[in-house]
């Protein structure tokens, strides 16, 4: 992925599992590479007088033989779907809880004591 992108985002977890992404999800075949000729790639703006620690975009990984013939495109277009598809569900359920449930505040400063 172009690294050199504004829109390029990188993030470390405490077990190793490092995320690349593009912020406006416009790289489908992310961790590996950018859309050729992406029409928002924007260079981040220069390393001036800036102080950089000692904590850096890991090894990205090697790129896999598939991501040519588009099938990791599909597979994430796939997930996305899913995910899409039951987030009204989980919304409601959430409010559906949250309106059973006084909440903190409300059961400890009940009205009319």
């Amino acid at each position: 992925m172009r690294t050199e992108c504004k829109n390029f985002e990188s993030r470390s977890y405490p077990n190793g599992d490092t995320v690349r992404k593009c912020n406006l999800d416009l790289a489908p075949d992310a961790p590996w590479r950018c859309p050729d000729n992406c029409s928002r790639f924007e260079r981040r703006l220069a390393d001036v007088a800036w102080t950089h620690g000692s904590l850096s975009v890991g090894v990205t990984p090697p790129e896999p033989s598939s991501l040519d013939d588009g099938s990791a495109a599909a597979v994430l277009d796939a997930a996305e779907d899913i995910v899409n598809a039951i987030g009204a569900d989980v919304r409601a359920e959430v409010e559906a809880e949250r309106s059973r449930k006084p909440g903190f505040f409300a059961r400890i400063f009940k009205r009319g004591r």
